[in-house]
């Protein structure tokens, strides 16, 4: 927010964890229910330094490049669960599917944010040059138009056709 402003927010992310089909977590029911198990998440993302310090007991490890190393740490098994937002996560599943997403969301075993860490770190906006106010308010005019659900369904035909969903 130093080097650009922001638009919207066009999308409300939902953060869950990721762990294989047949992992011991897999049933978990509560961010709490990963004692033990070793994590992580992308570098420089409220994944890693929000959210996996919320899950105690677990045993989180250093964090990953990229989304893809991520994965890759999962899928290779180097870790048990990565914490990612839900659009991550469903493009993951397309790609790999051993992988199972846990969604705590609405449950008192999710991860929980502040109005402020919500508003800044996982509502997503549109990042708009600094200080142009006008492509800033074009951007809130249309999106002030749209819902939560259009915004979903939006998200949904981009994961559809991302790079990891081609076959």
């Amino acid at each position: 927010s130093e080097q650009v402003d922001f638009a919207g927010p066009y999308f409300y992310a939902t953060m869950v964890v990721l762990t294989k089909a047949d992992s011991p977590y897999a049933g978990a029911e509560s961010i709490l229910d990963f004692e033990g198990a070793a994590g992580t998440a992308q570098i420089s993302t409220i994944w890693y330094t929000e959210c996996l310090p919320q899950m105690t007991g677990a045993d989180v490890k250093s964090a990953s490049a990229d989304a893809p190393a991520m994965l890759m740490a999962l899928e290779t098994g180097v870790v048990d669960f990565v914490v990612t937002d839900l659009p991550t996560a469903q493009g993951a599943v397309i790609a790999y599917p051993d992988m199972k997403i846990l969604d705590f969301s609405g449950t008192d075993g999710d991860f929980q944010f502040s109005d402020q860490e919500r508003a800044e770190n996982v509502n997503i906006g549109i990042s708009v040059m600094k200080d142009n106010a006008f492509l800033k308010a074009a951007i809130d005019a249309v999106l002030e138009t749209m819902t939560v659900a259009d915004f979903n369904s939006l998200m949904e035909d981009a994961i559809s056709i991302q790079p990891l969903s081609a076959e």
